[in-house]
């Protein structure tokens, strides 16, 4: 993983860590994020922001659905993390084994987190080597856990077996990152509900 004193900085932006479920063409796929932000402050417009990076499977099924769910994560969900985080859903049904249910969206929603938001795309940034999805919430769920687990917790508390992994996983993401995209102004056409 590459780093310096302004990058370190940076990462007290980090949201929680959430695992975000998704769903297309008879498929499920589950990936984990820190980058979910609240887009409102009004009760009555609930909406997040969320960054996927292209090359998630995860980012082509939200892309061609418009539907997916965000699940804060409580401290006792490290085994999940590692579950949803740490191999591509493109090598294996990452929710075969992790207990859910189908949603109001249509899209999974996990058995057990601190809670979920089901949601709808309602528009879209290109960001290059991501995307910016704004949704607007149409469900929540209040899930188990009494603290939401941080990226800087799961950072210094990660099982040590897991810590090589982790970090090589990062640099590949760092690398694929920083290749030169260019950014486009690619509307996101709202799909028929």
């Amino acid at each position: 993983m590459q780093t310096d004193p302004a990058y370190e900085l940076l990462r007290n932006f980090a949201s929680p860590v959430v695992a975000i479920t998704s769903a297309w063409s008879g498929r499920t796929n589950g990936m984990i994020s820190d980058s979910v932000v609240r887009a409102s402050i009004s009760p009555k417009v609930p909406r997040l922001s969320v960054n996927i990076h292209k090359w998630h499977l995860s980012h082509e099924f939200i892309w061609q659905s418009g539907l997916l769910t965000i699940h804060l994560l409580h401290r006792g969900q490290f085994d999940l993390v590692h579950r949803l985080g740490f191999v591509s859903g493109r090598d294996k049904d990452k929710l075969a084994e992790i207990p859910h249910r189908i949603g109001v969206t249509e899209v999974p929603v996990l058995e057990e987190c601190y809670a979920a938001f089901e949601c709808r795309v309602i528009n879209t940034m290109d960001v290059g080597y991501a995307t910016t999805f704004l949704v607007d919430v149409v469900q929540t769920t209040r899930g188990k856990g009494e603290e939401v687990l941080s990226a800087s917790f799961f950072r210094s508390a990660m099982p040590e077996a897991w810590r090589e992994e982790f970090l090589a996983n990062y640099r590949v993401a760092q690398e694929e990152s920083e290749r030169e995209r260019e950014i486009k102004d690619v509307i996101w056409k709202k799909r028929e509900e």
